[in-house]
């Protein structure tokens, strides 16, 4: 049903979204209802396909924003900590803050400057955007998101944008117990989304659900 959820506004996306299925709770709506995917997709923004951002990168397609929302959701209730791992455009970044509300913080990880300063500047278009920044809800670093970001941590959830060679055991550490990590996972030629849940306990169970087409995690390019 992705093919069919582009819409003509942000609002339409997000109902054809809902209508279709991808979105499934009212909290997953009103969050990505609240965030105007424009000021992250520098061209159209309300297709429901992966947009180029520059720097060799792109916003994935809302239907997959989505589905990682509503798969993190029971570990995003108000205040928790969220870890964003290829961050990208901050899209995701903002809609996962709106679901933590302003007690929580989401820290977005790139291994690109450009696209951290770019992240800030989209998610500074809006008022309540600007609001996020300031208040310290909402935090964009640079580092090598394969080993996450151990300073903010740990996380309730942790969501990784671009494909991993593997579950990186440093990202299941940084995690809270109970936590979720969703993460695309390269298979020889194929991606799949793994969910990794970490128990009360500490001991941690995955599942494979889908399978995926993501741009690769992978070490920054060389400044020239």
């Amino acid at each position: 049903m992705a093919w069919r959820s582009s819409g003509a506004s942000n609002a339409a996306l997000i109902a054809n979204l809902a209508g279709n299925g991808l979105i499934t709770t009212e909290r997953v709506k009103k969050a990505m209802l609240g965030v105007d995917r424009a000021h992250y997709s520098p061209s159209s923004p309300y297709e429901d396909s992966p947009q180029q951002i520059g720097f060799s990168a792109t916003i994935s397609a809302p239907h997959m924003h989505a589905s990682a929302c509503e798969s993190l959701l029971p570990f995003l209730s108000p205040g928790a900590r969220v870890l964003d791992i290829g961050s990208g455009s901050g899209y995701l970044t903002h809609v996962l803050a709106n679901l933590v509300g302003w007690e929580g913080k989401v820290i977005g990880v790139d291994h690109i400057q450009g696209l951290v300063e770019l992240a800030e500047r989209n998610t500074g278009k809006s008022t309540v955007g600007r609001e996020l920044l300031a208040s310290g809800v909402v935090s964009f670093v640079k580092a090598d998101g394969r080993q996450g970001w151990s300073k903010g941590g740990p996380y309730d959830a942790i969501h990784v944008g671009a494909a991993a060679a593997e579950a990186h055991s440093s990202l299941i550490e940084q995690l809270k117990a109970p936590g979720r990590m969703f993460i695309p996972v390269a298979d020889n030629f194929h991606q799949f989304i793994w969910v990794y849940d970490k128990k009360a306990d500490g001991s941690v169970e995955k599942s494979r659900t889908f399978g995926v087409q993501y741009v690769p995690l992978t070490d920054a390019p060389v400044d020239r």
